[in-house]
């Protein structure tokens, strides 16, 4: 499915839609997971209303971006993120972000809260552990064999495409840049966001614990809840539509709470 760039003052080589939502209200950014691209993206589009805009985010070193380099650092993907999203003031902006997405989606809104006219509404973080609870993690330090053994446990890539060597060398250099980013990635603890925080978790994922999934709330302020799907780490493939109804139900949660509340 070909992308649509977003034009802003600054970069549209970061941001992709699936087509003009010119009645939307609200703007719902999406960050995939590590490895992963925006049109990962367009079959939740489907299912959401005209009301909401998706923008993906195209993160270097795939698809379309695949020259250029992956980039290894979770803060420098924020500071580059919130640069261009910062100018996208014309509607409220919802970030949902799926394993390191969620991470890229926390320090993304915590410079938005922090320097910029406008921040987030509301943060959807899905399928990763809190910031809160960190763990060693060296997936980033296997061989190539190690890393896609990691990513074929986690169902995230069909088999026959890591089967074959020339895609196997077009994924790996972004995957194991994107596993670099998160595993070694570190918060500051004195940062608490003010938008309220909404988690989505599959039930059988082996990567985040429940204990893990409700350790997001001392990282707001405002107001929490945890949602759980049937499924794996990968639960959004194939659930898109209840997927799509609960971030209806947050974003309209948002909107309600951002109408009331001084920005």
């Amino acid at each position: 499915m070909a992308t649509v760039p977003i034009q802003t003052p600054f970069d549209d080589t970061w941001l992709r839609r699936f087509g003009a939502a010119p009645q939307a209200d609200v703007r719902l950014v999406c960050l995939p997971h590590a490895g992963g691209a925006a049109s990962t993206f367009f079959p939740l589009q489907r299912e959401l209303p005209p009301s909401v805009e998706i923008v993906a985010v195209q993160y270097p070193g795939r698809q379309d971006r695949r020259q250029e380099q992956p980039l290894r650092d979770i803060h420098t993907l924020a500071d580059r993120l919130a640069s261009v999203l910062e100018p996208l003031t014309d509607l409220p902006l919802v970030l949902f972000g799926h394993s390191m997405g969620a991470v890229v989606g926390f320090e993304t809104a915590a410079r938005l809260e922090r320097g910029g006219t406008n921040p987030p509404i509301g943060l959807v973080a899905s399928g990763r552990h809190s910031p809160a609870t960190p763990r060693v993690e060296t997936v980033h330090q296997r061989d190539d064999d190690g890393l896609i053994a990691e990513i074929t446990a986690l169902s995230g890539t069909d088999p026959q495409i890591l089967a074959d060597p020339d895609m196997r060398a077009m994924i790996l250099p972004a995957l194991r840049a994107d596993y670099t980013a998160v595993e070694t990635y570190g918060y500051d603890r004195s940062f608490v966001l003010r938008c309220p925080v909404s988690v989505f978790t599959g039930t059988a994922d082996p990567r985040v614990t429940e204990h893990e999934a409700a350790a997001w709330e001392p990282l707001t302020s405002g107001a929490f809840r945890i949602e759980r799907f049937p499924g794996g780490h990968f639960y959004l493939e194939g659930a898109e539509r209840a997927v799509a109804t609960a971030l209806m139900r947050d974003v309209r949660a948002f909107s309600a709470t951002a109408a009331t509340t001084p920005r």
